[in-house]
C-alpha cells in the first residue's frame, strides 16, 4: 500500500499520541485525518485538567508540533454519526482509530442521588473549564457546605477549585462565568470523602501536598481515619512507593493541623460511604448519610471497602460525585456496556458475535482500557494500538476505501460540514484567547460558545 489513510475519532492525549507514532513511520506514508464534534482539540486538556495546574496544559506543545506535520489535518466541530457516518470513513479511509475518552460520571446508585444540589463532578468540571456543553450550567454556590465524593485527582481538583480565593483563580484560565460565580461563592467548608483509607486513594502526593498551601483554606483530617490499618500497612510496604509514602505521611500530618483562621476548611474524610441523600420539600438536598467502612482483602489481595452498622449524618446544600467514569457508545460501534469501553483487543476493535476484529477498526485511551492512569498513560497505550494498525497494514488487512485520497474525503466534509475548523483556524482562535488574557492580565480568556468561535474564526 503506498498511502495508509487513517481518521482519528477525538483530539484529545490519546488521540495525538497515536497521530504521533503513526506519522513517524518511514516506510509507507501515513496520513492523519482527526476529528473532533469541538471546534476546539485537545481533548481533557483543555476541557478537564483543572485552571491552576498551567504545567499539565503545557503538554499541548507537544501536541502542536505533531499538527505541524503535512501529513496531518484537524478537522473540528464535524461530529461522527451527525455529520459524517461510519460508512462515509470506510469509503474514504484504510483505518479509523476511536479515542473520544471516558465522557460520562458513574453513578453512586442510592437513594436521593437525582435531587437538586446533587451533581456529576465532571459537569462542574466542564463547567469551570468553559466546555460549550456545560456553559449554562448552574451550580448553587450559595451552599455553605459541599460534599465530595471520591479521592481521585478529579475530585481533588474539585474540592481545591471550591476553595480557592478570587486571587488565585484571576492567575489561571478558568472560564470567566465560573470565575464570576465563584468569587461570589459562600462556599465555607469541603468535604471530601473517600471509601477507602489514604494508602488507596488515587490523588496523587503532589496534589494532596498542594491543598494545604492554599491562600484562605485550612485543612484537616481525622485521626482515627487516617491510621493504617494492619492490611493498608502490609499493602503500603509491599508496594515500596516512595510516592504512596510522601501522600500517605501528608494526609497523616493534617490530622496534627491546628486551625489557623482561614476562612475556608477542607475536611478529608476516609473510610466513608454515602448510603443516601434527603431533600427538603423543594427537593433540594440538605443532609447526606454516611456509613463506616473497614477494609477487607479480595481473593485477589486487593483492599475493598465493607460497611459496618456505624453510621452518621452530615449536612451539605451541595454534593459532587466523581466515583468513576464510563465511555459512551459510538453509532455501530460495538461497546461493551458494562465495561463502558469499546469492545477490544490490545486495540483492534471485535466483533460482539463472533469475537474477531473488525477489519480496519481500532481504538486507544479511556475508551479502551477504561477511566485509568494520567495524560502519560494514554501515549504506551496509544502506541500499542498503532503498532497493531501498522501491522495490520503491512499485510493489507486494512478497508478498501473507494475513495482513498485526501480531496475526496475534505469535499465530503466541505458538503457535509461548511463550518469545520481546520488546525490553522484553531491557531486563530488559540491567538485571540491568549491575547483576551493578556488584557486582563491573565494566562488566557477561553471563547466558551461555539458559535462565538466560529464567529471569531470568520465561519
Amino acid at each position: 500500500m503506498a498511502t495508509l489513510r487513517v481518521a482519528i475519532i477525538g483530539s484529545g492525549p490519546a488521540a495525538f499520541y497515536a497521530a504521533e507514532h503513526l506519522l513517524k513511520q518511514t516506510g509507507n506514508a501515513v496520513q492523519v485525518d482527526m476529528f473532533d464534534r469541538l471546534p476546539t482539540p485537545f481533548g481533557l486538556v483543555r476541557g478537564g485538567v483543572a485552571p491552576d495546574h498551567a504545567k499539565i496544559k503545557s503538554v499541548t506543545k507537544v501536541y502542536e508540533k505533531i499538527a505541524a506535520n503535512p501529513r496531518f489535518r484537524f478537522f473540528g466541530n464535524v461530529e461522527f454519526g451527525s455529520h459524517i457516518a461510519l460508512a462515509d470513513f470506510r469509503a474514504h479511509y484504510h483505518q479509523i482509530l476511536y479515542a473520544t475518552g471516558a465522557q460520562t460520571d458513574r453513578r453512586m446508585n442510592i437513594p436521593g442521588e437525582d435531587l437538586r444540589g446533587s451533581h456529576p463532578a465532571t459537569e462542574f468540571v466542564a463547567w469551570y473549564n468553559g466546555h460549550p456543553d456545560y456553559r449554562d450550567c448552574h451550580f448553587d454556590l450559595s451552599q455553605e457546605r459541599v460534599a465530595v465524593i471520591g479521592v481521585g485527582n478529579v475530585a481533588i481538583d474539585v474540592a481545591r477549585i471550591l476553595c480557592r480565593t478570587r486571587d488565585e483563580l484571576t492567575k489561571t484560565d478558568i472560564a470567566d462565568h465560573a470565575l464570576e460565580a465563584l468569587c461570589a461563592s459562600r462556599v465555607k467548608e469541603v468535604y471530601l470523602i473517600g471509601r477507602r483509607g489514604p494508602v488507596q486513594a488515587a490523588f496523587t502526593a503532589p496534589e494532596i501536598k498542594e491543598v494545604g498551601e492554599m491562600q484562605d483554606a485550612d485543612v484537616f483530617a481525622r485521626a482515627d481515619e487516617v491510621a493504617l490499618d494492619p492490611l493498608s500497612r502490609a499493602e503500603l510496604e509491599k508496594e515500596n512507593d516512595l510516592a504512596n509514602v510522601r501522600k500517605v505521611e501528608t494526609i497523616q500530618a493534617y490530622a496534627a493541623r491546628q486551625p489557623s483562621g482561614k476562612s475556608r476548611k477542607l475536611f478529608l474524610r476516609f473510610l466513608m460511604s454515602p448510603v443516601e441523600l434527603f431533600g427538603d420539600a423543594s427537593g433540594r438536598v440538605t443532609k447526606m448519610r454516611l456509613v463506616r467502612n473497614t477494609l477487607v482483602a479480595s481473593e485477589s489481595g486487593a483492599l475493598s471497602a465493607q460497611a459496618t452498622d456505624q453510621f452518621e449524618e452530615l449536612e451539605v446544600g451541595l454534593v459532587f460525585r466523581s466515583v468513576g467514569y464510563r465511555g459512551v457508545a459510538l453509532p455501530d460501534v460495538p461497546f461493551h456496556d458494562k465495561w463502558g469501553v469499546i469492545l477490544n483487543e490490545k486495540g483492534r476493535v471485535l466483533d460482539p458475535e463472533s469475537k474477531q476484529s473488525r477489519v480496519g477498526e481500532y481504538v486507544a485511551g479511556w475508551i479502551k482500557r477504561g477511566p485509568s492512569g494520567v495524560i502519560g498513560t494514554n501515549k504506551p497505550d496509544s502506541v500499542e494500538t498503532a503498532n497493531a494498525m501498522l501491522e495490520d497494514a503491512q499485510r493489507d488487512a486494512t478497508m478498501q476505501p473507494a475513495h482513498a485520497d485526501p480531496l475526496s474525503a475534505e469535499n465530503l466534509i466541505r458538503a457535509r460540514q461548511p463550518r469545520f475548523v481546520s488546525f490553522a483556524d484553531w491557531q486563530t482562535l488559540d491567538r485571540l484567547e491568549l491575547q483576551r488574557g493578556a488584557a486582563q492580565g491573565r494566562p488566557r480568556v477561553k471563547f466558551t460558545r461555539v458559535e462565538a468561535m466560529l464567529r471569531a474564526v470568520g465561519k
